[in-house]
């Protein structure tokens, strides 16, 4: 391994492409692409530990650097539409920074997810047969505003052995920038194709549209952002894609909810973060225990500032809430906004749940366990929870390190996406001059 000086990011940022540049660059990102796929897939465990551990020393050498570059985006965000649950997502801090850097070390320490043998048997003519964990190859990542998707994104692809072809919402332009320098900071350390991770270069929407349809190069699509994005992925991409989609998350109160419980576990599961896709949109109770579970909770999160849009039963009991629609019974707030709903009992909510969400993240609190393994089995969410907030749903939570997304689809990966997520396998077949009857 031999030392590097860190480079700072390109200071001058690129010119608008014209079309033709615009595909010749593309078509060249996704050639260097494919050649690093190769190498990386052959890359030892130890070489890609070393790439992930030495980019999270240069993401805290580079915390200036990233701060200034994503003081930059901000400026830019103030000048435009932005809302303020993305300018909430798109803010680093230096908190923020050290936490990128501890997900790369956490992806390092990582068991290496490639070579791992998960079914091995032998057949009566003595052929051994064994399905093996590979890399995926090409991996294309669009996502919207979060700048630390850019180091988990690249740093899960690289520990799974797969290549990256990144494209950062426009808002996270520089900062993203300033973080792929970091990561390529490592890869040359451990003498890995720098081309492993690879950020496009522009901001033009157009460089969206040619990577779904760069069949030949990238093996894989993950979008990960609102609604919009996710729609023109599906619509336009000619790659199969891992889909990540909004977070319709519930938590419900169950008849038999401990109350104190309750009461700290909703207001984390809305307010922590109110911008992350795990964050509660929707509270459902049950009618018997309304008038009394109720007041305390909705107090806390009225006086945390959050709006209360509930039925009428609900407005009976909060009078500073406001009538809910039904669009509300299906949104994505992202906000400080919670719809607040009653409900007969534990089968109306496991319906209204599995109607109004969005296969994501779903809760009960019960001290009733019948109740809970009920609503776990009857949920059709990625992430189902007894007695624990939806904020939970996180890659790094559940011990993969970072994640790419929370896919929402049935057919696997569903739920995080980790780096044990973002292979395949292959079937090594043994014999000893077995021939076929």
């Amino acid at each position: 391994m031999t030392s590097m000086t860190a480079s700072a990011a390109p200071a001058v940022e690129p010119a608008p492409a014209k079309a033709g540049d615009l595909a010749s660059t593309m078509a060249q990102i996704g050639a260097r692409a494919r050649a690093a796929a190769r190498e990386l897939a052959l890359a030892s465990s130890d070489e890609k530990t070393t790439a992930l551990s030495l980019a999270a020393r240069r993401v805290r050498e580079r915390a200036g650097e990233i701060l200034d570059a994503n003081a930059r985006d901000l400026a830019e965000a103030e000048r435009g539409e932005l809302s303020p649950a993305l300018v909430e997502r798109l803010q680093l801090d230096a908190k923020r920074v050290e936490a990128i850097a501890r997900g790369l070390e956490e992806i390092a320490r990582l068991p290496d997810p490639v070579g791992r043998v998960l079914a091995r048997w032998t057949r009566p003519n003595g052929l051994d047969i064994a399905r093996v964990a590979v890399p995926l190859g090409v991996i294309g990542i669009i996502y919207e505003s979060r700048p630390n998707v850019t180091a988990d994104a690249g740093g899960l692809a690289l520990k799974a052995g797969n290549a990256a072809i990144l494209r950062g919402g426009s808002e996270s332009f520089h900062s993203s920038r300033a973080l792929v320098a970091a990561l390529h900071d490592g890869l040359r350390a451990a003498r890995l194709p720098q081309a492993a991770i690879e950020l496009v270069p522009t901001r033009d929407r157009e460089a969206v549209g040619m990577m779904l349809k760069m069949s030949g190069v990238i093996d894989i699509i993950v979008p990960r952002g609102g609604a919009s994005l996710i729609e023109r992925v599906r619509r336009e991409s000619r790659i199969p894609v891992i889909a990540h989609l909004e977070g319709i998350c519930h938590t419900y109160l169950h008849e038999a909810a401990d109350p104190e419980k309750a009461r700290r576990v909703a207001f984390n599961a809305k307010m922590r973060r109110t911008s992350i896709c795990g964050a509660t949109e929707s509270l459902l109770v049950d009618r018997a225990v309304a008038k009394t579970l109720l007041p305390p909770i909705l107090k806390d999160l009225s006086a945390a500032g959050c709006e209360l849009r509930g039925d009428p039963e609900v407005l009976a009991i909060a009078p500073e809430a406001v009538p809910a629609s039904e669009k509300d019974r299906h949104t994505e707030y992202l906000d400080a906004i919670l719809a607040v709903h009653v409900v007969e009992g534990l089968r109306e909510a496991i319906e209204h749940i599995n109607r109004y969400g969005s296969h994501h993240t779903d809760a009960i609190l019960t001290e009733d366990m019948a109740a809970g393994e009920r609503f776990l089995r009857e949920v059709d969410s990625a992430i189902v929870l007894v007695n624990a907030s939806t904020q939970f749903a996180d890659g790094g939570e559940f011990g993969m390190g970072a994640e790419i997304g929370i896919s929402t689809q049935r057919l696997p990966p569903r739920g995080p996406v980790g780096a044990e997520q973002l292979t395949t396998y292959k079937y090594l077949v043994r014999g000893n001059g077995q021939v076929r009857p």
